[in-house]
């Protein structure tokens, strides 16, 4: 589960950026730039400052308890109860990353492989099952290295390709996106029903926070270190390399909007939607004896976060439900066969829903609301517990309720009621979170009171 913690900060730090990085950076990004503008990258701007946060008071303190699942965290300061719905919320949480992840480099796949998508999801889904049971987190963490190094080389080959088709020239293409206003990070207005600038940094702060305090996917990557200052030194190697990590994306995605600008290229009238615009320009613009890469590169990225999923899911399963409340005295030998039969378990479900998000419209925006519905109430469970205002089960349930009564309504209620929700839809968990932590404190103020009365 941890690789014995004593993995090197180098290569921890790139795996936790593959966490970060995914077919949906690969992807979704540039499609997302091609379609609209920059706006992602606020995302990733929000990261240093949330790094230091981390490093300065989490990484510490979760290194202290030597914690292997994040989740005892929240029973050891808010009860089991809290437990319980963190690592349910989570399991969810990966249930669905790993579903996108996987649709996005099969719809890939499906331009180069005469299959039909189902089939390369499938397929896609069983070899990453195999190798993660085969090797657990070590296997995870050096086969993060090696495909970042694959994925990083890949994006940098399209971003020069690119480049110089669009910048080259008496009439350069890429003027066409500046005037498109391609580059802009959003928009200024302090309104919540688009996406405007300020939307988000709210999302980035709450996400990142949410990523490196709450999130299994991350915390047990930098648990499996081999020490605290190591731990550290791998959060901020992670920031360092995602950051232009995204800017190269969205400068794809820039550039594929100038390219099939101008007369010379046009796009087929089967892409409909900006995610089909990247796979697109692979399969007719990238030299033969290039395609690979890119190809691998996808296929890395897809894999690199998908592999983790799997094993930290397995994780969760494990100690914070089968150990619990099953076999509280289970030996390391039943352990591992749990770990590597529940890795199955996860993996195939995950699989499952991939095959149902061939449907979706854009599959940067159904992650987005996936994290948030499922992600918001995790983050307002532990600012709960850093800030150790512990509250009685009843009052935590209600707070949890509320919390996802706000989240159903904001997912669900969109259109022309009266009562409708038109809050953009990435703040869904932000809002999820705060209304948790209001109702929490407002429980503990009150009882306060109470006492001095």
């Amino acid at each position: 589960m941890v690789a014995g913690r004593g993995l090197p900060s180098w290569a921890v730090g790139l795996a936790i950026m593959s966490a970060y990085t995914s077919s949906i950076s690969y992807i979704a990004t540039p499609g997302k730039a091609y379609d609209s503008n920059w706006h992602p990258l606020i995302f990733a701007l929000t990261i240093p400052p949330i790094t230091w946060l981390a490093c300065r008071y989490v990484v510490p303190y979760y290194r202290r308890m030597k914690l292997v699942s994040v989740y005892s965290f929240l029973e050891e300061r808010l009860g089991g109860w809290a437990r319980f719905y963190g690592s349910i919320s989570f399991l969810l949480y990966m249930v669905g990353r790993s579903a996108v992840i996987l649709y996005l480099a099969s719809m890939l796949m499906s331009t180069f492989v005469p299959l039909p998508i189902e089939y390369l999801i499938l397929i896609l889904g069983t070899i990453t099952i195999i190798y993660t049971l085969m090797g657990g987190m070590e296997a995870v963490v050096w086969t993060d290295v090696m495909q970042s190094a694959i994925m990083i080389s890949g994006g940098i080959f399209c971003a020069g390709f690119l480049g110089w088709h669009v910048f080259s020239g008496p009439d350069p293409l890429i003027t066409q996106a500046v005037e498109a206003g391609k580059f802009s990070l959003g928009d200024l207005s302090f309104s919540f029903e688009s996406r405007t600038i300020w939307v988000m940094i709210i999302y980035g702060v709450t996400e990142n926070l949410r990523n490196l305090i709450a999130d299994q996917n991350y915390v047990q990557k930098y648990a499996a270190a081999s020490s605290e200052k190591e731990a550290r030194r791998s959060l901020w190697i992670s920031a360092a390399i995602y950051l232009p990590m995204t800017a190269l994306f969205l400068f794809l995605g820039t550039t594929l909007f100038a390219f099939y600008s101008g007369d010379a290229h046009s796009l087929a009238d089967t892409v409909t939607k900006g995610d089909q615009v990247f796979p697109f320009f692979i399969i007719n613009e990238i030299p033969i004896g290039l395609k690979g890469l890119i190809v691998a590169a996808i296929l890395a990225a897809a894999m690199s976060t998908v592999d983790s999923a799997l094993n930290c899911s397995a994780t969760v399963t494990m100690l914070d439900f089968y150990k619990k409340y099953f076999r509280p005295d289970i030996n390391d030998k039943t352990a591992v066969f749990v770990l590597r039969l529940t890795t199955v378990f996860w993996g195939v479900l995950g699989t499952g829903f991939a095959l149902l998000m061939i449907r979706a419209k854009s599959a940067l925006d159904t992650w987005w609301q996936i994290s948030g519905i499922f992600g918001g109430g995790i983050l307002g469970l532990f600012l709960l517990a850093l800030l150790s205002r512990r509250i009685k089960t009843w009052q935590g349930i209600t707070a949890i309720f509320s919390s996802i009564l706000i989240i159903c309504w904001g997912t669900f209620i969109r259109g022309d009621s009266w009562w409708q929700c038109n809050i953009e839809e990435i703040l869904i968990g932000a809002v999820g979170t705060a209304v948790m932590l209001l109702t929490a404190l407002g429980f503990s103020l009150f009882e306060k009171k109470q006492a001095r009365q």
